[in-house]
């Protein structure tokens, strides 16, 4: 027996600041800021876990699932209808048929089977892997146990089955941008060099180092969508570039560091065009216990938590633009134990833990860490006297943003600092210290603990949501007493706005990310961009 889930409308999202009346108004050109690397790594979004990468997908692509960030949920996407067996372990897509991917061909459930077989596939080494093992068989596809993925089947063109290993919500990992659905006959390797996707834009152009450009997609699905006629995709990493290019109103949209949001706050011109949201990313310094053997014990990863002031750190150089972190999971997900504490900042504690340890005469180690302010290798310059203060030696190892992704999961570092999506689903975030979770996917730290398996394993065959939470919650509480990183902050968004966009919404799981297909401008943009 199954029962029914309609899919409704993505409800119209609101303007920035105050609900507009006014019909949106059609064309234009929208300049967006990509301000995470200094380019673009790949155009192939399946070969990037970076924001950086997700926000020309967020314009070309498509996944089976998107968010809705005014209701902070998953919701189908390519799908008119969904209809989920009762034990909510199989779910029947009825795909849209007006749905067409940029080079014409109507989207089938053949795109989505060749999509997923792709991400499957371990030689491949894809992120998106790690989300899509929730179906039934992608661990035997991908060892080459199988030839097909037993959990996908198709009914007919515009119809998939898709069973999971265990009962659950598959929108939180089936919404994720390295699941985007590629078209079955067009070749990989233009993927890289001139993505086609089911997006409301369409690829036109590439300057490396500089932009992407998208253009209107005239078939798109979603009726009178998307309303602008094109968006520069600009890159721009320097905050003050971007500070400068906003004020100068050759940008758009800006996202304000610590200091920047300080300035706008204070500014009568900028101020009420600001949108702010608390997001769903944890901000750590990540252990390689292989590489450093002091690391591979619990007290030293427990001193260095004591001996970090964070909080004047929060204050001081991130401008109390952060909430500081209490274990992994941030503080709106509903697996967040509200009675938990953070650690408390206690020299003499880090100092006696470190002798129990062996590590009375400390040690060294090197983090590796992007430019960017706010975690970056202006925190870690800020915890050298912290940690030499108890014994302990760090040295920054500078990386380009771009190359950090590719790093961390080769496992090429001692320590590596970096922000990390830990929401909105508390049991794909922390599956991330499932020790069946392989490095290149997201255990960066590669933890293995027997106790947490046990935990995490028990949540992933509850039915019951409330059971699940509370199980999850021992999980995060563990992680939080194991300290695999070091806790340091949940990230809190801002992203200032010129007076005649409309549309941009508060995506808790990053606010950057935005439809590119809701936002429009006003007549009082300037000419440059009518």
């Amino acid at each position: 027996m199954m029962r029914s889930l309609s899919l409704a409308a993505l409800l119209a999202l609101g303007t920035a600041a105050t609900a507009f009346a006014e019909t949106p108004r059609k064309g234009g050109t929208f300049n967006f800021t990509a301000p995470y690397g200094s380019a673009f790594s790949t155009l192939d979004i399946h070969g990037s876990p970076n924001i950086q990468e997700h926000f020309v997908t967020y314009a070309i692509h498509r996944s089976l699932y998107s968010w809705d960030s005014n209701n902070n949920k998953p919701v189908p996407e390519l799908a008119e209808k969904v209809d989920v067996s009762e034990d909510g372990s199989v779910y029947t897509f009825h795909l849209k048929k007006n749905a067409v991917f940029h080079h014409g061909k109507p989207l089938t459930a053949d795109d989505v089977i060749f999509t997923y077989k792709r991400l499957a596939d371990a030689k491949n080494a894809l992120p998106g892997a790690s989300y899509i093992n929730i179906i039934k068989g992608v661990a035997e596809f991908g060892k080459g146990e199988a030839t097909e993925i037993e959990g996908l089947k198709k009914i007919d063109d515009h119809t998939l089955e898709v069973t999971l290993n265990a009962a659950g919500n598959p929108g939180f990992n089936l919404m994720e941008s390295t699941t985007s659905i590629y078209p079955s006959d067009y070749p990989l390797d233009q993927q890289a060099i001139k993505p086609v996707g089911l997006g409301a834009f369409q690829f036109k152009e590439h300057v490396p180092g500089s932009q992407v450009v998208v253009e209107r997609f005239d078939k798109y699905y979603e009726e009178g969508k998307p309303y602008l006629d094109r968006v520069n995709i600009i890159v721009m990493p320097e905050g003050s570039a971007r500070d400068v290019a906003f004020r100068n109103k050759e940008v758009d949209v800006s996202v304000l560091g610590p200091v920047q949001y300080q300035a706008y706050q204070q500014d009568a011109a900028l101020k009420d065009h600001i949108l702010e949201v608390a997001e769903t990313f944890t901000r750590n310094v990540g252990f390689n216990t292989e590489a450093v053997p002091a690391l591979a014990d619990k007290r030293v990863r427990q001193a260095i938590n004591h001996a970090i002031n964070s909080d004047l750190i929060i204050e001081r150089l991130v401008k109390g633009k952060a909430v500081r972190a209490v274990s992994w999971l941030p503080k709106g997900s509903p697996a967040y134990d509200e009675s938990a504490q953070p650690y408390a900042y206690d020299p003499e504690k880090a100092k006696a833990l470190l002798k129990e340890a062996g590590y009375e005469n400390g040690f060294e180690f090197e983090v590796t860490a992007t430019p960017n302010e706010s975690w970056g290798v202006p925190i870690i310059e800020a915890i050298l006297p912290m940690l030499k203060q108890v014994g302990i030696t760090v040295k920054p190892k500078p990386i380009e943003s771009a190359a950090l992704g590719s790093t961390v999961q080769s496992g090429d570092f001692q320590a590596y600092m970096w922000s990390n999506l830990t929401g909105p689903d508390p049991l794909t975030s922390l599956r991330c210290f499932w020790s069946q979770t392989a490095q290149a996917a997201c255990n960066y730290t590669k933890f293995s603990n027997a106790e947490f398996d046990k935990l995490y394993e028990a949540a992933r065959a509850e039915t019951d949501e409330a059971k699940q939470m509370e199980l999850l919650k021992q999980a995060n509480n563990l992680l939080q007493e194991e300290a695999p990183v070091w806790f340091f902050n949940y990230n809190k968004a801002v992203m200032a706005y010129q007076p005649w966009v409309h549309g941009l919404a508060p995506n808790a799981t990053e606010l950057a990310l935005q439809d590119y297909d809701s936002i429009w401008i006003d007549d009082s943009a300037p000419a440059s961009r009518k």
